[in-house]
């Protein structure tokens, strides 16, 4: 442990040395602090009408959960003004020709980078603490009720993650880009998911879904943790003074992009003999990670439905005969248009998790497989528990789920790959570099593996499946 702290003290030094060259900028406490104090009397303000209004139509309960619910707005509020301090961490000391000398002392770069990151995170959470006070004081004097404990800590802690998030992010940003510029543009990439984060989780207040907002804090961590690591792997200090400028160069790009994607294949046969089982092979640990997080997805859908039961009758199961009858007759009219439309959404599934994988690292790259079997593990529980025989339910699924089930863990995987290959050290590529190489392998995977097999399963799902049920029901 002692080691350790020797190791940290010089990050420490940093820490204190930024913190307190921040406090004494006028032009930074200042603003903030105004922002800080104003927004809450707002909130205040707003709270208040809020509680009124609802009062006179007997729905307290909004007004009860409205309370928290701005509470966390307001502690947003001074982060997403702070995050100029984090944003301008590397570059904006570069620009002011002021990094030279720090960049120059003994220190390693994990320990200026760490220095660093934690002096961007004291100042906005100290003005968000301040905001969340002056707010919950406001409270006290008008005589509203406050939260409850569980849910101020809940608050509170989801606070303090946000911040980490936010501000990890935009270190990342800022040891990476060539301008103050960039980086406030590149800003709407930290702040726009974060906001639509918050909404989920007002969302969730006002079911009074608390628990699950402790979900949210954990993936958080998770991501904190990851963004950390990817910051301090790709940090450089000669790069960071020897890149001037970037200049967005459309034909490297695509040279590495399809380089990547080949993977030094000359032909199609080489690409799908010999690439695209590398591809799969580099993917082993991810597929047996999404593997178990899709079986514990299985298990926590049957678990829920003690708590969600849905009484369906037993209309559904009397006519389930007459209904695969129809169905084989209607579908064969219909041709290749229900195979594409399975395939579709399938495919556009993948994109999602494509997408909200890019922008947590990997991370919420595991909610589409999760909810997905989670939902076929709350339907079999559901039906097998009102008298649907459990073979019957298997049949509905298995004989194309035999291929999209693996299709879906494959791709989910390359997902969560490309979250791992960022947080991996590389000095000899830079963070978009590595991106743009992981999205061509993901993409390889995509059109060699996924797609063909995602195609395959749509149409055994609209052709063989109803026919296989209806000979063995």
């Amino acid at each position: 442990m002692s080691g350790l702290m020797q190791k940290i003290r010089p990050a420490l030094v940093i820490t204190r040395r930024e913190v307190r060259d921040q406090l004494r900028d006028w032009r930074i406490i200042l603003p903030v602090l105004f922002l800080t104090i104003f927004f809450p009397y707002l909130m205040n303000f707003t709270a208040q009408q809020m509680l009124d209004f609802v009062n006179q139509y007997g729905a307290s309960v909004i007004g009860e959960r409205l309370v928290p619910f701005l509470l966390m707005i307001v502690g947003f509020f001074p982060i997403s003004v702070s995050l100029v301090i984090a944003l301008e961490t590397f570059v904006g000391e570069k620009e002011r020709g002021s990094i030279e000398p720090l960049l120059n002392t003994p220190l390693e770069d994990w320990q200026l980078y760490v220095g660093k990151l934690l002096s961007s995170v004291v100042p906005p959470l100290m003005a968000s603490f301040l905001g969340m006070s002056v707010y919950l004081a406001g409270l006290a004097l008008k005589d509203v009720p406050l939260p409850e404990l569980p849910m101020l800590l809940q608050i509170f802690a989801l606070t303090i993650v946000q911040a980490v998030v936010m501000v990890s992010g935009a270190v990342v940003v800022s040891s990476q880009a060539t301008s103050v510029r960039a980086t406030n543009l590149l800003a709407s990439f930290i702040v726009i998911p974060v906001a639509f984060l918050i909404q989920g989780e007002s969302v969730l207040m006002f079911w009074g879904n608390n628990a699950s907002l402790w979900w949210v804090v954990a993936g958080l961590i998770v991501l904190t943790f990851l963004l950390m690591r990817v910051g301090i792997a790709h940090f450089q200090r000669e790069e960071l003074l020897g890149r001037e400028i970037d200049v967005l160069n459309v034909k490297w790009m695509w040279h590495t992009f399809w380089q990547a994607f080949g993977g030094g294949a000359r032909n199609l046969w080489g690409w799908f003999s010999r690439v695209i089982p590398s591809s799969i092979s580099e993917l082993r640990y991810s597929m047996l990670v999404m593997t178990v997080i899709g079986i514990v997805g299985v298990w926590i859908g049957t678990r829920l439905v003690n708590t969600f039961y849905i009484p369906l009758g037993n209309e559904p199961l009397e006519n389930l005969q007459d209904r695969l009858d129809l169905l084989t007759e209607i579908l064969p009219l219909f041709g290749i248009r229900p195979v594409i439309a399975i395939w579709w959404q399938n495919v556009r599934v993948m994109i999602l998790t494509m997408v909200l994988g890019m922008f947590s690292i990997g991370v919420l790259g595991v909610l589409p497989i999760f909810a997905s079997l989670g939902v076929a593990g709350y339907l079999g529980a559901l039906l097998t528990s009102q008298g649907l025989p459990l073979t019957t339910y298997l049949l509905f699924l298995l004989p194309h789920g035999v291929l999209e089930i693996p299709a879906v863990i494959i791709g989910s995987a390359a997902v969560l790959q490309m979250g791992l290959v960022l947080a991996t050290p590389n000095a000899e590529k830079t963070v978009g570099e590595v991106w743009l190489i992981s999205l061509a392998k993901w993409l390889r995977v995509m059109a060699g593996v996924v797609i063909p097999l995602l195609l395959i399963a749509a149409a055994v799902e609209a052709w063989i499946t109803p026919l296989v049920l209806k000979s063995l029901v």
